[in-house]
């Protein structure tokens, strides 16, 4: 038999960990190149970012050095921003043009988008021509809307084209074109009309018309288009790629579903960071200052606050100080309608976020979360009854009216965090911004005041 001396260039996935960091780092102290290439020969382009990601600056500017073009052109797009811009402040212009070459038009406006001034046009000026001003186009798209994130890269026919034609293009633009899920088909005029699916092509003789087999119903965005709600568009029609046209219907270019991968990643981070009252600068800041002032505000609110429950506590001194253990049970009651409050909230922003409900029908979603927090209300309840009755030998008066309290506490701090979030979203503010220290605080002061006016009311006046 003969041997089979065919080679396959197979790519190890591997769960990346300290110890493999630690061998490359000192491969790259060494300046072992060779070693650290034929260990990058075998990886995905991901995982090599992620190595990238994850060593000192200078080991990472030495290592993304080594790269081929092709590669590097795959790698720079899965490292972390900031690590980027440092990177390809100590690239050579030339060769960063080499590799924005290597990209799909919406990659290499991310990069461009970030590169100073001057390098970015010594960049346009030194790749293809037609291609530099597709790129040229896409800068002036918000980065967070539909043409910020749109790639140039589709293929069309008209509609008089046949099979063989819409074939032929994709042979012509396979090597160009990463993914190709669709032929686009348009009139004389230029405007897009239907599509056609690859499979489609297999099935139908060469001369048949791509307008006879065309899919015509068109879910299309327009460029200006909220990239959030492009990926809930994509989402909810399970697409693969979405066309985005301007106002005349002419076909500008495409969103696919990797793009929408990584919107839907940075969305999700960043509803996490408001959830806290965070900046998203607070990414890209290496200030500690900075990180400062975007904190500070939300944390002066959390602060003011909490002097005015500290207020509320201090005008019920004599009611405390005659009930000593009424206090012991002040942090429960403040964590259970904060908690109570912060799950309302999220639930709403989520439901707002992913349009499964519009403003018109919030109004149902909280009636619903007001009788979810009945039934929690009183569940807790019944528990905090009998446990300080039976394990704090408390009174079965101040078990009852602590208990009462509880359920109003939970009912009221998750109705509160149920509406505000619909408030913010109906005078066009972002809702995420509801479940940080606003809605918590807001919740601590109402229910200390609550459970001290009612523990005062019914065991010290009464």
């Amino acid at each position: 038999m003969a041997e089979n001396n065919n080679t396959t260039n197979v790519k190890n996935l591997i769960q990346i960990d300290q110890e493999i960091l630690d061998n490359i780092s000192v491969l790259l102290e060494e300046e072992a190149g060779e070693s650290v290439k034929n260990i990058f020969a075998s990886l995905h382009p991901a995982d090599i970012a992620v190595i990238i990601n994850h060593i000192k600056l200078d080991e990472a500017i030495y290592a993304f050095n080594l790269l081929t073009t092709e590669v590097a052109g795959e790698v720079v797009i899965e490292l972390d921003e900031d690590l980027r811009e440092k990177i390809l402040r100590e690239i050579e212009p030339g060769k960063i043009a080499d590799i924005v070459d290597e990209l799909d038009s919406d990659d290499a406006v991310d990069i461009v988008s970030d590169l100073p001034d001057d390098v970015a046009v010594h960049v346009l000026e030194n790749i293809d021509k037609e291609y530099s001003e597709d790129v040229k186009e896409l800068l002036k798209y918000r980065e967070d809307s539909a043409g910020g994130i749109m790639s140039t890269d589709f293929i069309s026919v008209i509609s008089d084209a046949t099979v063989k034609d819409a074939i032929e293009q994709v042979r012509q633009n396979a090597d160009e074109f990463e993914h190709i899920y669709h032929i686009y088909v348009i009139d004389t005029e230029e405007k897009l009309i239907g599509f056609v699916l690859l499979k489609s092509l297999l099935l139908h003789t060469l001369d048949t018309k791509v307008k006879s087999i065309m899919e015509d119903e068109l879910l299309t965005v327009n460029p200006e288009m909220d990239q959030e709600e492009v990926a809930n568009l994509m989402e909810k029609y399970d697409l693969v790629t979405i066309p985005v046209i301007n106002p005349k219907g002419i076909m500008l270019g495409r969103i696919t579903i990797d793009d929408v991968v990584d919107v839907i990643h940075e969305e999700a981070a960043e509803d996490i960071q408001k959830f806290a009252g965070l900046s998203e600068e607070e990414e890209m800041s290496h200030s500690s200052f900075k990180i400062s002032r975007n904190r500070l505000p939300w944390l002066l609110v959390a602060l003011v606050g909490e002097l005015v429950s500290a207020m509320v506590l201090s005008n019920f001194q004599a009611s405390i100080e005659k009930i000593l253990i009424a206090s012991f049970f002040i942090p429960i009651v403040m964590a259970m309608g904060g908690s109570s409050g912060t799950q309302a909230a999220i639930v709403m922003v989520r439901r707002l976020g992913n349009q499964e409900i519009f403003i018109n029908e919030a109004f149902k979603k909280i009636g619903k979360e007001f009788v979810v927090a009945l039934i929690n209300g009183l569940v807790c309840g019944i528990l905090l009854l009998a446990a300080t009755h039976y394990l704090f030998r408390a009174e079965v008066l101040f078990s009852v009216v602590l208990s009462s309290t509880l359920l109003i506490i939970m009912v009221f701090a998750t109705i509160v965090g149920a509406m505000v979030p619909v408030v913010l979203k109906r005078f066009g503010a972002d809702p995420a911004i509801a479940t940080g220290p606003f809605v918590t605080t807001m919740n601590d002061i109402f229910s200390l005041t609550v459970y001290l006016s009612i523990v005062s009311h019914f065991l010290i006046v009464s």
